[in-house]
């Protein structure tokens, strides 16, 4: 049994309490939404191909059901991650989702409303670790609601994370042609099926127990393919939103750890420095030496982006 502990007592100030939010300065445009799915490997033709989609019961482009999160500051896990641990780190654990019925489309501008509301502490392989909760309400600029969004992160004391990792897996595996010609026929085997519903109705009753659903298959994943996902985030491009002031020692990274990233007064001074794929603690998604130190044996995938291949499945 661990002896160390968590202190979680910062936390609670802020449950039940609306967070801030970083709005965005310019509409949803179409290559926002093409630039998404190309990123999250969704080859509907109704996100990205104007002719097919006019003939939509849409009438043209609109966004999956995974896009609000590529439109908030924070993947939409943001009040799942308020409040101080001391020598922390944190790691986005997965959602849950509502969907009100109206879809995003260019020309929309979406705000959020972001609310965190509980915690627990359990023991795990990384010790005492926190299972913090909190909610992100998207809307359009009519005030329709979009959808709900919940989120929850994991935290944990930055030592354990460390500890955990396995120089046995610290090498990335090597795919034989073969296999990889394999994985790319099962990929387009999956393309080809949206190609052939076409517009047709799609219902949950048409799906029972015991179907045989259709596979869709994701990777190899490379550095490469982790940061292509990083930039369909719009976030991540200079200037897109008006950034609130994100205090991330204050979620117990270090200043090393936690650099600039997306700090809205950095981004005057030197926009580089602000970039989290290469000085923030999200850099861990893409260098090794940065995901051991949280525990991970080298770059790993998003959790938000996990969680849109999964409601764009469905």
């Amino acid at each position: 049994m661990s002896t160390a502990t968590l202190d979680t007592s910062d936390i609670d100030q802020y449950l039940g309490k609306v967070m801030d939010f970083s709005p965005l300065r310019e509409p949803i445009a179409a290559n926002d939404i093409r630039r998404w799915v190309h990123a999250m490997h969704y080859a509907n033709l109704l996100h990205f191909d104007p002719d097919y989609a006019a003939e939509s019961r849409w009438g043209g482009l609109v966004a999956p059901q995974s896009f609000p999160i590529a439109t908030d500051d924070g993947h939409g896990a943001a009040p799942a991650c308020v409040g101080c641990i001391p020598n922390s780190h944190l790691l986005f654990a997965g959602d849950e989702w509502w969907f009100h019925g109206p879809r995003i489309k260019a020309g929309d501008m979406i705000r959020n409303e972001r609310i965190p509301f509980d915690y627990t502490v359990k023991e795990t392989g990384f010790g005492p670790t926190a299972f913090q909760r909190g909610d992100n309400n998207y809307y359009n600029q009519d005030g329709d609601p979009i959808a709900r969004q919940r989120s929850t992160s994991l935290r944990y004391n930055a030592q354990a994370g460390g500890a955990s990792v396995s120089e046995a897996d610290f090498a990335d595996p090597e795919w034989p042609d073969e296999e990889m010609d394999g994985i790319e026929k099962r990929v387009f085997a999956w393309v080809q099926m949206l190609h052939d519903l076409g517009h047709k109705e799609r219902w949950w009753d048409d799906v029972t127990v015991g179907d045989q659903l259709p596979e869709r298959v994701f990777g190899p994943h490379s550095i490469a393919s982790f940061a292509t996902e990083w930039r369909a985030y719009i976030v991540n491009t200079w200037g897109s939103m008006n950034l609130r002031k994100n205090d991330l020692e204050a979620l117990g990274f270090t200043r090393e750890m936690a650099g600039y990233e997306n700090d809205p007064d950095m981004m005057k001074v030197n926009p580089f420095l602000t970039d989290g794929a290469y000085y923030g603690p999200s850099r861990g998604h893409l260098f090794p030496k940065y995901a051991r130190r949280i525990g991970m044996p080298r770059g790993y995938g998003y959790g938000a982006s996990m969680g849109s291949w999964v409601t764009d499945f469905l």
